[in-house]
């Protein structure tokens, strides 16, 4: 554990008026590096590297099971399938702009890129686009991690991003990235002395910081981070449970009153044996042979890995979709187990919106798209949770409500229903085609007689 590393990543602000020189660089690189050990662990964790795998090994005649249960895995890859499984749908009334988002969203992959994201921030608590022109001046929207760099922003009330800084570091330890600011960019290096590129100094193209930060929430806390410490205690139990289940196999043979000589045994901790030479002469009647048992614990064990994984899951208000009487739930016993994670959806969802404006926004921003500068604001984003539906209940739903609602609030409730205006056309056209197929008929006839 390095809990006394475990610092918890913050907005980094200047004010707009200080320049971005080689000192205020060398200083804020150092803090993100400083950061980056908690990003580290949290990505550590996600991937299966926990703390007791690299805890103190044990003597090499006691049992040391080393089991990792991924929670943190479960936890954000159940969040993100539920919150982004379905991807988003970008939606604008000018069927310009519209066919121009269209174009760049498959251009750049961008339901792929939007999943990654997603899956980035509930890992660290946020996660950043970047933003670029490629060869044939075409944008290209990509996603990063905080451990590949950091926003600055200015100390106003509205926070706008001030500095972008992107680094990496070669196999030879030597510094590389690249700082933007609002207007240009220009590379650095550190080769033993911090000193920027000047003859890579040039425009950006677009009207802000090309990157973009989104949040998980506003304490940039990971889906898992408010329980790590109860899935690490759930690892260090059940593998001490496991300890045990190997301890009572290789339990110690007892023999007591037979004058074994030293030499027949092999050492106490590897063979497991404990000999007692007979107290007098009558040997016979003190022999006895036998195992000694540790007394079990195996109930205690049991109820604090029970309460340790419901703990898990009330906190991280992720729902445990694998426990047995979920699949047996009603609609409605489904939808309050799935409330704190639908809540935990629609904060991350109105997160995500703010991020995905400041994308658009960038992207108005260059001449060489169709979009009007100001036209992002007319852009809507539709998040469909990816839950498990019970049809039935829903058809039930919504003749029950025939006659009391409109007939567009009776479809929306049925979620195979995607597009409710689409729904209601495509029903009016249907009930319309015998009416007109009928006064085909007659008319016909009429030209017949």
């Amino acid at each position: 554990m390095i809990r006394e590393l475990y610092r918890r990543y913050e907005y980094y602000t200047m004010p707009e008026s200080a320049p971005m020189d080689l000192d205020t660089l060398r200083m804020w690189i150092k803090e993100h590096k400083i950061d980056s050990f908690r990003m580290c662990y949290l990505r550590d964790m996600y991937e299966g590297r926990h703390p007791i795998l690299l805890q103190k090994e044990k003597p090499s005649w006691k049992p040391d099971n080393r089991i990792t249960v991924n929670f943190a895995k479960y936890i954000v890859d159940t969040l993100n399938g539920y919150f982004i499984g379905i991807p988003v749908k970008t939606i604008c009334r000018d069927p310009e702009v519209q066919e121009e988002i269209t174009f760049i969203r498959n251009f750049c992959d961008m339901d792929d890129s939007e999943a990654e994201l997603s899956k980035i921030c509930s890992i660290y608590g946020s996660g950043m686009e970047f933003l670029y022109l490629d060869e044939e001046s075409d944008v290209r929207i990509t996603y990063m991690t905080p451990l590949e760099g950091f926003l600055i922003y200015d100390d106003s009330v509205e926070r706008r991003p001030l500095y972008g800084v992107r680094y990496y570091q070669d196999r030879d330890g030597e510094l590389h990235g690249t700082v933007y600011s609002r207007s240009e960019q220009v590379e650095f290096v550190d080769d033993g002395g911090l000193r920027f590129l000047e003859e890579t100094r040039r425009r950006h193209g677009f009207s802000g910081v090309p990157i973009v930060e989104y949040l998980e929430n506003e304490e940039r806390t990971g889906a898992f981070e408010g329980v790590e410490s109860a899935i690490n205690a759930y690892e260090k139990a059940i593998s001490e449970k496991a300890n045990d289940v190997d301890a009572f196999a290789d339990a110690y043979m007892l023999i007591k009153g037979l004058g074994l000589e030293p030499e027949d045994l092999f050492h106490i901790r590897q063979d497991r044996v404990i000999h007692v030479k007979p107290m007098d002469a009558d040997v016979l009647s003190q022999v006895n042979v036998s195992f000694l048992s540790r007394p079990s614990g195996d109930t205690t064990q049991e109820n604090l890995l029970n309460r340790l994984e419901k703990q898990i899951f009330t906190i991280s208000m992720v729902a445990n979709i694998s426990d047995e009487e979920f699949g047996g739930s009603s609609g409605t016993a489904l939808a309050y187990k799935l409330l704190p994670m639908q809540n935990l959806a629609r904060l991350k969802a109105r997160k995500f919106a703010s991020g995905m404006n400041q994308r658009w926004k960038l992207v108005a921003s260059l001449p060489t798209t169709r979009m009007a500068e100001d036209s992002w604001r007319e852009i809507e984003y539709r998040f469909t949770q990816n839950a498990p539906r019970n049809l039935l209940e829903e058809a039930q739903t919504a003749s029950v409500m025939a006659g009391i609602t409109s007939r567009k609030t009776q479809l929306s409730v049925i979620s195979a229903v995607q597009d409710v205006d689409q729904e209601m056309k495509e029903i009016k056209s249907e009930n319309t085609a015998p009416e007109d197929m009928y006064r085909a008929e007659r008319s016909s006839e009429t030209d017949g007689e």
